[in-house]
């Protein structure tokens, strides 16, 4: 041991120096940073604000690939926030979306001091300033009452969707115990299992009825806001087939391998490039296989075959289990323009029939189903595919085919509200410059190594270099930095703050009595005994 010359502990004290020299200047250094990225590429954008004191309160960023990703894929956007990022306890605020391959993508990121509407109001707006081509369609959050406030400000013709999952999760803790463990089931068939508004509403107030819960002040709420939850109501605007934010979930959870609670801005903002550098490794490799392979059909249709060279390999799959489905869909005609598709679906190793309307207008190649994927989705129902194959009709029509989910997604211009195009890089040839370079360099580097002479002739050289570098580096700047003050180079490190924390999560009765240190009979409800020592099991 006492041979090795860097062991743990010494990392540990050199981590602590630094972050010692480095204290007080987070702020500085992160602004800097952000200046070069933009001077490296123009689109890249970012702001940053104070408290009215000189201090750190907010800021926002989003780099050129994010901004011209927004141009693609910026219909949906998933909003949520997350803790324990860094040492100040500021809330890290991404904004997601999804790509053709049905990846997760970050659009944006910010960092807020508080979690007010006012704040969200200034991020969604700095938002709309940084990204080409509007509003998105559709945003998805759970329900925080600032942010929904703050969506209805800054997107007034944006579709606010709650997240499913978040209001699904809880009826465990709302309902009481009895009327969860009974109803519960009907809840879900209710939610999940119905086509249309009246359908919904009718076997919702069945159940609240049934389960003597009428004047429930949740459940009551929860109908007032049906519409922004409830698949029957929500299903007609796109979503790219998300109903919760749990994308967003899962996304924290793939960051937060590579940050902690310990970071400093500029040590959560490095380790953050680092990992969606990763992430749009994998958005790579994707399209390469896109680019060079084409999806095997199971079906040898000439609309499957078509599609399979349009998708990505994601979305053709999902597409090809529609058709396939569309296979088990019997028609029955109504009308001349309308049509009753009848199919049979799993339910519990039971088979139910349901049926599907779609109306089809042959005049315009028109057709809508009450199931509403295609809107939901942006791919096609096996409902409608099943009037297409009755109709004869080979191949797919453009109109029911979204760009967004083509292989060729990403193809075309984006600009920004100036009429500028947002370039991933600056500079085409930059890659090649650097490449270039590199190799001289390592050249340079191996010749100066064959003697002492040469090294320390190539040593004072770059010495020299690199003080001539930084002049040219450090030359006159603009005052107005990328619609941020160049005066933010001067603000103190936040302190730390109080956020509103964590989610404590979802606590079932089965949870909160273990918490409490209290069993209860799965049988007949009460404490005091488990299921081995009931005596409704036990009486003979």
């Amino acid at each position: 041991m006492d041979k090795i010359g860097f062991i743990k502990k010494d990392m540990y004290n050199l981590e602590c120096s630094v972050n010692g020299k480095l204290r007080n200047h987070d702020v500085e250094l992160v602004t800097e940073y952000f200046m070069a990225e933009q001077k490296k590429n123009e689109a890249f954008y970012f702001k940053i604000e104070g408290d009215g004191h000189d201090r750190f309160s907010r800021c926002f960023w989003a780099d050129a690939t994010s901004r011209r990703t927004y141009g693609f894929y910026g219909d949906v956007v998933v909003f949520d926030t997350t803790f324990n990022t860094n040492r100040y306890d500021l809330t890290f605020a991404p904004m997601l979306g999804v790509n053709n391959h049905g990846q997760t993508i970050v659009l944006a990121c910010a960092f807020l001091s508080k979690e007010t509407t006012e704040s969200f109001v200034w991020m969604f707006e700095e938002f709309k300033k940084a990204m080409p081509g509007g509003e998105p369609k559709t945003i998805i959050t759970d329900q925080d009452a600032a942010m929904a406030i703050a969506i209805s400000i800054a997107f007034p013709t944006t579709f606010h969707r709650l997240c499913i999952w978040h209001i699904t999760s809880k009826f465990s803790v709302k309902l009481p115990r009895d009327a969860y463990k009974e109803y519960l089931r009907e809840f879900q068939k209710a939610i999940w299992d119905t086509d249309n508004k009246d359908e919904f509403d009718a076997k919702w107030n069945t159940v609240v009825t049934k389960a003597g819960l009428t004047d429930h002040p949740w459940l009551s709420s929860m109908f007032d806001l049906r519409e922004f939850w409830v698949p029957a109501y929500a299903r007609q605007f796109f979503a790219a087939g998300m109903s919760s934010s749990q994308r967003a979930e899962g996304s924290h959870g793939f960051f937060k391998q590579y940050i902690s609670r310990r970071n400093s801005l500029m040590d959560f903002i490095i380790r953050f490039e680092r990992a969606l550098s990763h992430q749009r490794e994998k958005e790579l490799v994707a399209d390469h296989v896109d680019a060079f392979e084409v999806a095997q059909c199971l079906l040898p249709m000439p609309m499957n075959k078509q599609m399979a060279t349009l998708y990505t390999r994601t979305m053709f799959q999902k597409f090809e289990q529609e058709l396939i489905q569309s296979t088990a869909c019997f028609l029955e005609l109504k009308t001349e323009d309308v049509c009753k598709v009848v199919f049979n679906v799993s339910e519990r190793k039971n088979w139910e029939t349901r049926v599907a309307e779609v109306v089809y207008v042959k005049d315009s190649d028109q057709a809508s189903c009450s199931c509403k994927r295609f809107e939901f989705v942006g791919i096609i129902c096996k409902h409608i595919l099943a009037l297409f194959r009755r109709d004869q009709i080979e191949y797919m029509l453009d109109k029911y085919i979204l760009k967004r989910w083509k292989k060729t997604a990403k193809s075309g211009l984006v600009s920004d509200a100036n009429g500028n195009e947002i370039k991933d890089c600056a500079d085409p040839g930059l890659l090649i410059k650097r490449s270039t370079m590199s190799r001289l360099a390592s050249d340079v580097v191996e010749d100066a190594l064959m003697s002492e002479e040469g090294c320390e002739l190539l040593s004072e050289t770059l010495k020299s270099l690199q003080v001539k570098l930084k002049l040219l580096k450090d030359g006159p700047s603009n005052n107005e930095v990328g619609g941020s003050s160049s005066q933010t180079q001067y603000m103190k490190d936040p302190k730390r703050v109080r956020c509103k924390g964590r989610s404590k999560g979802v606590m079932g009765a089965k949870e909160k009595a273990m918490k409490r240190g209290i069993r209860h009979c799965r049988e007949c409800g009460h404490i005091g005994h488990d299921r081995r020592q009931c005596p409704a099991l036990n009486t003979p």
